[in-house]
């Protein structure tokens, strides 16, 4: 019997089989085991629909189709049972999630040269903050998705734990970790009690001590910095001439935003941009606006603040190149600009922490390691601060974009 751990991240999947005791996670682009969430459905080519990095250079060579990213951040909101507009017909949103899901599944099944049934997936601690109901509608949204694209039989994991399942196999004696998930669209904490005698359980509630999380990650950094420093460059925050009005927000949090970025594109919005310009107290911003919607630009725009969110995590300033929106034009974020840009969710990262702390019934110096996974944990200002939520405690890392996809399949292992 084949088990299977399948990790849906809001920017970047991974799935894995386990089979006599042995764990591999499956090449799932170009021998490469860590997929971008990326679906690009091409309107002419004989290969209508592109996955991960081949989606992503599909839309960046500008082929004409629709590009959908972030697609996990659906499950917690209402446009889930929304459509969307592919190649001249409508497709429930839902359906976009099972073709993605489904292309995992059929990798993992060519990589293990058979038919796999069961999954053990993960899931964010919380899907939607303060909303257990709506909370439970998004794993069960989750868990149809996954049957449709022909798993049998679907268990859920939090994702923090099985991280800390990972880790647990590099620690020599028992100690409590605060195990901080940080990904792309949830940030996820687990207080859990470690050790080299508790790794092969596979029941392992009583070592749970406490779960949290909250709807933030590493999307909302780029949609920050998007509306603090490459918005304004469309007009976000401007003044319209007549009675001395701000120009409207909706569409810039639309563009901003990975998973609202096609809604953008309608002919209705260009209407009202145009419309706009005339009355713009500086319409060339606005113009700019309008060459961003009616050629579809949203994308690139947020690919540019992203490379540069990821940039500043190891540097003090990042360039944003802007010419394929106008020549010469292009940007410079600081380190200190991104910082306060994203600030106020910083601090609730970590009220989060300490919250977790709390719940487990235990004081900050009671904590030995903080396990930081997820490719968000690598923003210096997410390390500080879930750091001092434990200023005592020993900074920890493991396989940053993989460890909760190897401690899926490694708990799928032990249910086989």
């Amino acid at each position: 019997m084949i088990g299977c751990g399948l990790d849906f991240g809001t920017s970047n999947s991974a799935i894995g089989i386990a089979r006599g005791g042995e764990v591999e996670l499956a090449p799932v682009e170009d021998g490469r085991t860590l997929l971008p969430s990326a679906v690009f459905f091409d309107d002419d080519a004989a290969q209508p629909v592109q996955f991960g990095d081949a989606a992503v250079a599909a839309y960046v060579g500008q082929a004409e189709g629709r590009l959908m990213r972030a697609l996990k951040s659906l499950l917690g909101s209402s446009l889930i049972d929304e459509e969307t507009s592919l190649a001249g017909r409508k497709m429930p949103l839902t359906r976009v999630v099972e073709i993605f899901v489904r292309h995992l599944k059929r990798k993992a099944e060519e990589f293990a040269g058979a038919e796999i049934a069961d999954v053990v997936m993960g899931r964010p601690v919380r899907f939607v903050d303060g909303d257990d109901a709506a909370d439970a509608r998004a794993q069960a949204a989750l868990e149809a998705i996954a049957r449709k694209a022909g798993f049998r039989n679907v268990a859920f994991a939090f994702e923090p734990i099985a991280a800390a399942h990972h880790y647990e196999r590099t620690v020599e004696r028992e100690a409590l970790a605060l195990i901080a998930d940080i990904g792309g669209g949830t940030s996820d904490f687990s207080v859990v009690r470690v050790g080299p005698e508790r790794r092969l359980r596979a029941e392992r509630a009583q070592d749970v001590l406490a779960t949290g999380g909250v709807h933030i990650g590493g999307t909302d950094f780029d949609m920050s910095l998007s509306l603090a420093r490459l918005m304004p460059l469309l007009g976000h925050g401007t003044r319209l001439v007549e009675k001395n009005l701000s120009m409207p927000n909706a569409l810039y949090f639309e563009l901003a935003a990975w998973a609202t970025i096609n809604f953008a594109y309608t002919r209705k919005n260009e209407r009202e941009i145009a419309a706009l310009v005339a009355i713009a107290a500086e319409p060339t911003k606005i113009e700019r606006l309008l060459n961003v919607v009616r050629h579809r630009l949203g994308h690139r725009l947020a690919f540019a603040v992203e490379t540069a969110k990821m940039e500043l995590s190891a540097a003090d300033r990042a360039a944003l190149p802007l010419d394929f929106l106008e020549a010469g034009l292009a940007l410079e974020a600081s380190r200190a600009e991104f910082d306060g840009a994203i600030a106020a969710q910083i601090d609730l990262l970590r009220d989060a922490a300490g919250t977790c702390i709390a719940a487990a019934g235990l004081k900050p110096a009671a904590i030995d390691t903080i396990l930081l996974t997820g490719g968000s944990s690598r923003v210096p200002a997410v390390r500080a601060a879930i750091a001092r939520a434990a200023p005592a405690a020993k900074l920890a890392g493991s396989s940053d974009l993989l460890s909760v996809a190897l401690g899926l399949t490694q708990m799928a292992g032990l249910r086989t």
